[in-house]
């Protein structure tokens, strides 16, 4: 075993320090995120919302996982349960970049929400001017080729098996000398 392989084997073992990984990544996905919402003024589609679930569930396990002091078995279920989460977000990241190159159908409320009805002409040339509808198949942004979406998926899927990885993971006792 080369000492680079025992390095990442005692990286799986440490499963608090892998879940202050996953918190790490995650937390800095979901900033990052709403950095280009609130900061950047790029508006999320209903699929981009969709996509943030996983975060919010994920990041305050990962957190709890990290702050606790809990037993190896409980620590490592709980890896379990975010390489999970992280597949199914990894799973709405494709799919959603799919939608974006044409290879599945969006969602029926993925061209933004309806207006209410408008009560005149003038209402409703207002309407026009201000409703900006959000469409699930046009990427705001591409990174190497990949929109955020296409960014999620594969950010999941490490996460994912990392988490994985880990949670298969026993940890070694420590010895006392």
């Amino acid at each position: 075993m080369s000492p680079r392989d025992s390095h990442a084997a005692r990286l799986l073992e440490a499963h608090r320090a892998v879940a202050g990984l996953i918190l790490i990544v995650a937390g800095a996905t979901i900033l990052a995120a709403l950095f280009f919402e609130y900061v950047l003024g790029m508006q999320p589609c209903l699929l981009c919302l969709y996509q943030r679930w996983p975060y919010y569930v994920a990041v305050p396990l990962a957190a709890v996982l990290v702050a606790l002091s809990l037993p190896q078995s409980l620590r490592r279920a709980g890896l379990a349960l975010l390489g999970l989460i992280f597949v199914a977000s990894a799973g709405l990241g494709a799919y959603h970049a799919g939608v974006e190159w044409g290879f599945f159908l969006g969602p029926s409320g993925c061209g933004g929400t309806p207006a209410p009805l408008a009560s005149g002409m003038e209402d409703f040339m207002r309407q026009l001017e201000t409703v900006r509808v959000i469409s699930c198949t046009e990427p705001a942004w591409r990174f190497l080729a990949l929109s955020m979406a296409g960014w999620n998926a594969v950010i999941s899927a490490l996460v994912a098996i990392l988490a994985f990885a880990s949670a298969a993971t026993p940890s070694r006792p420590v010895a006392l000398t």
